[in-house]
């Protein structure tokens, strides 16, 4: 029994000892940057329309009847795939969970796309694409400027930038189907 309670007060001791370290080392490490419900979101939505920017791609490249179609698809996978990736970087690095899957309206449009082949496809998804790097170039553009988060900023600045090209690529590819009637470029 005398060694019990010596064994006791000993850990008493210890933990007496340690609390105040084990205390400050929990100082030490600062919590994760709490960042705005603004800045949350746009890292939000811009991780679906990536991740949407990535199927279409791919299916771009399977369903597509114009080279030029299947070309921008591959660049949709590999620069919307780089962006998502250093997103979810920064997004780890500030403690903000982003979606791993589609939302309804992005899911449904890829359903759809997935039905269509050929010049029909190709006009669709440049339509869609065309809309959707309007609308982006905007929000990027809006959150270069607005973020409170400096690190937020600094990528939707670079991103953005990435993005005016695909807006450009997506309005020429669009007018050259339609000044043809047809997917295939002329000769």
């Amino acid at each position: 029994m005398r060694h019990h309670i010596g064994s006791v007060s000993a850990f008493a001791a210890a933990a007496l000892i340690a609390g105040p370290v084990f205390a400050q080392q929990m100082r030490a490490a600062p919590p994760p940057p709490q960042m705005s419900r603004a800045d949350m979101n746009f890292m939000k939505e811009a991780a679906t329309g990536g991740m949407a920017e990535v199927e279409l791609g791919k299916l771009a490249q399977q369903n597509a009847q114009s080279d030029d179609v299947k070309q921008f698809g591959a660049r949709m996978v590999e620069d919307h795939g780089a962006a998502g990736n250093e997103l979810t970087t920064l997004a780890g690095n500030k403690g903000v969970r982003l979606p791993e899957q589609l939302d309804a309206k992005h899911a449904q449009l890829r359903d759809k796309l997935a039905r269509l082949r050929g010049a029909e496809f190709d006009r669709t998804y440049m339509r869609e694409m065309t809309k959707d790097h309007d609308k982006d170039l905007k929000a990027f553009r809006r959150q270069a400027q607005s973020a409170s988060d400096p690190d937020l900023k600094q990528f939707a600045a670079k991103t953005a930038g990435v993005i005016e090209q695909h807006d450009k690529m997506a309005h020429d590819i669009g007018q050259s189907l339609n000044a043809v009637g047809s997917s295939h470029r002329p000769r």
